[in-house]
């Protein structure tokens, strides 16, 4: 069973900053433009450690990661940075609007106990790449801290936590801040024993779905080793990973689609699709928008130079390879039939938005596109539980969580 403790977490001093200047987005949908203009918005943004820039002449003793360490124990020395007196958890409210709607989704900042991906309650969904991960335990090993949380989810209907979160979140918060989207961010922190036992003993016996931060996880698990191997009579305070934990019961809970692009496809694709797909005609990108949304098992499809844009909705069949449960999850339909079995391509562009990625067809940077409806929270469960991963870039969870709201170092 996971198991979820109290911190004293690391924070900016409000009193010294102005929030607004110092966090950040997450790492991995930072651009370098936006690194460069998150650097000029502060000299403590907390970018300058979770993803700083290499210089030149950089070496083995002065580096992004040593600069990294350098920034974390020089701003706690001058108070840009405090830490919580007592073990604490974190109350994270994001309110925001996604296709139309007005959302608030609410949940815990806490450490979780690691352990061995789907060998005890911890689960991932998603492929990972090497190269993140490399990045990512440099940085864990000169700065000795999570600098930013995992998304994570897990289900329950008891309502307690719920209950505690919203009790508290009814308060002025330590933080309230507007992201680049407009979205807002809230953060409060309660130390108070009783309640804390409350929401630990709702969570004990709960299974935890990692929505965001796999390569995170897996980092902070290789470093647990690591550090494990090396001294393994000694005290282990890295055996624990900061997570951001939500209910995703909770209807705050916002997955957008991420669709894909490919360089080359053969002239008789349609021929080739229509084999495992009826493939209805349309006009335009506008009728792909409208009358895609919703329906289940369908794609939108086009290629350049062609007058003609597709639904595709499949027949059935034909995924042997698959397991039973995820066999009707729209991202396994498209990579496991379309892409390994008709195309036999693992080259892959991404993009979110469906004019962008209209333009890099008409800019001949690809020749096709497949346009996706959002993968359910609930395929994220099954993917999990059936020890699957899904292809990377299955899921974008919106919106995503601020790097700096708190830090947690041993």
């Amino acid at each position: 069973m996971a198991k979820i403790i109290p911190f004293r977490g690391i924070l900016y001093n409000v009193a010294r900053v102005s929030v607004e200047d110092v966090l950040a987005p997450p790492y991995d949908i930072i651009s370098p433009e936006y690194r460069e203009a998150l650097y000029m918005q502060s000299p403590h943004n907390i970018v300058r450690i979770d993803f700083g820039k290499e210089e030149p002449g950089d070496n083995e003793t002065e580096n992004k990661y040593t600069r990294a360490r350098k920034y974390l124990d020089g701003w706690l020395k001058e108070g840009v940075f405090i830490r919580s007196e007592k073990p604490s958890f974190y109350i994270y409210e994001m309110s925001y609007q996604a296709n139309g709607d007005r959302k608030k989704l609410r949940g815990i900042l806490g450490l979780v106990k690691l352990e061995e991906l789907g060998k005890g309650s911890i689960y991932p969904h998603e492929c990972t790449y090497s190269k993140p991960k490399q990045d990512r335990l440099n940085l864990m090993r000169f700065c000795e801290a999570n600098t930013s949380p995992i998304f994570s989810l897990y289900k329950s209907s008891e309502g307690q936590t719920a209950d505690i979160l919203s009790r508290i979140s009814s308060s002025e918060p330590y933080i309230e801040v507007k992201d680049i989207s407009g979205d807002t961010h809230k953060l409060w922190q309660f130390d108070s024993g009783e309640e804390i036992e409350l929401i630990q003993k709702e969570l004990e016996n709960k299974a935890v779905f990692i929505a965001d931060g796999h390569h995170r996880y897996e980092t902070a698990y290789e470093f647990y080793r690591e550090m494990a191997e090396k001294n393994p009579r000694g005290s282990k305070p890295f055996e624990h990973v900061l997570m951001f934990l939500a209910n995703m019961l909770d209807e705050g809970v916002t997955i957008l689609p991420t669709h894909r692009l490919l360089k080359d496809i053969p002239e008789n694709m349609t021929g080739m699709l229509s084999e495992y797909f009826e493939l209805e005609p349309v006009k335009s990108d506008f009728e792909i928008r409208k009358r895609l949304s919703g329906r289940k098992h369908a794609f939108g499809f086009f290629r350049k130079g062609s007058d003609e844009w597709y639904i595709l909705t499949y027949k059935g069949g034909n995924l042997s390879d698959v397991p039973e449960a995820l066999k009707d999850v729209d991202v396994m339909i498209l990579h496991e039939l379309i892409f390994k079995k008709l195309l036999k391509t693992s080259e892959i562009g991404y993009e979110m938005n469906i004019d962008r990625a209209l333009e890099k067809i008409q800019n001949g940077d690809f020749e096709a596109v497949f346009f996706l409806n959002p993968t359910r929270v609930w395929d994220v469960e099954k993917s999990a539980l059936s020890s699957v991963r899904m292809p990377p870039k299955s899921t974008y969870f919106y919106p995503k969580l601020l790097t700096g709201l708190v830090i947690n170092k041993w």
